[in-house]
């Protein structure tokens, strides 16, 4: 790994434990300017108040992130290697390649190969703060893999499937083979509600809102903040 990369990647780790502190309310109050800083990087993001405006983040807990994102990755973009390096630390008995591949698409929504911090905070925004419509299109994006506007069943498998890999056989010993397609065909049965073969976003989120596990589980990054 070059030495930029390595950088980045701890800085990354650094970015997270920001973010932890942030959705816990227990960001550590420092001296920082009433702008971001840009020098020195490759990209520079937006503007402070363009970003404070499209997020619902605070100007505050945006200098805490970028700074936190920038100090140890100068040049201000993570490439999908590095996001992947970053994301296998978090599941050490599966492989979460696949996943992490899926997850940097969902981050990049401009298509540029790249996250960017910009890319970071949005996605987070909507995460931890945003709508459980927003919550639920930003999933249903994620499951996209083709971008079309639809959800198919292989799509639907393929995340699942990279799912239970992430998770590793420790987490699920006694799991068959054919776990994954099970799951997907159950509950994609529920979601097609014409029976067309694909699910639409209103389909997904009219599913996802009739089951009280999905919104028990979006319902716990509100109660954090």
């Amino acid at each position: 790994m070059s030495a930029c990369a390595k950088r980045c990647k701890h800085g990354l780790v650094k970015f997270a434990v920001s973010v932890h502190k942030l959705v816990t309310g227990t960001l550590i109050k420092d001296k920082v300017d009433d702008d971001l800083e840009m020098t020195m990087v490759c990209h520079r993001p937006e503007g402070l108040d363009q970003l404070e405006a499209q997020t619902n983040f605070s100007k505050r807990e945006l200098q805490v992130l970028y700074r936190g994102f920038k100090n140890e990755c100068p040049s201000g973009v993570v490439n999908e290697e590095t996001f992947k390096q970053i994301y296998s630390q978090f599941f050490p008995h599966g492989d979460a390649s696949t996943y992490a591949h899926y997850l940097f698409n969902a981050f990049d929504s401009a298509h540029t190969g790249s996250i960017k911090f910009e890319d970071f905070v949005t996605a987070l925004s909507i995460l931890l703060r945003g709508s459980t419509r927003e919550k639920l299109q930003w999933t249903f994006n994620l499951y996209d893999i083709n971008r079309d506007g639809y959800i198919n069943k292989e799509e639907m498998t393929d995340i699942v499937r990279a799912i239970y890999d992430m998770m590793g056989k420790y987490t699920y010993p006694v799991l068959k083979t054919d776990a994954p397609k099970q799951h997907v065909d159950t509950f994609f049965q529920k979601m097609d509600k014409n029976r067309d073969g694909v699910v639409t976003l209103d389909e997904f989120i009219l599913s996802c809102q009739e089951d009280e596990n999905i919104m028990r589980s979006l319902q716990l990054f509100e109660n954090v903040i």
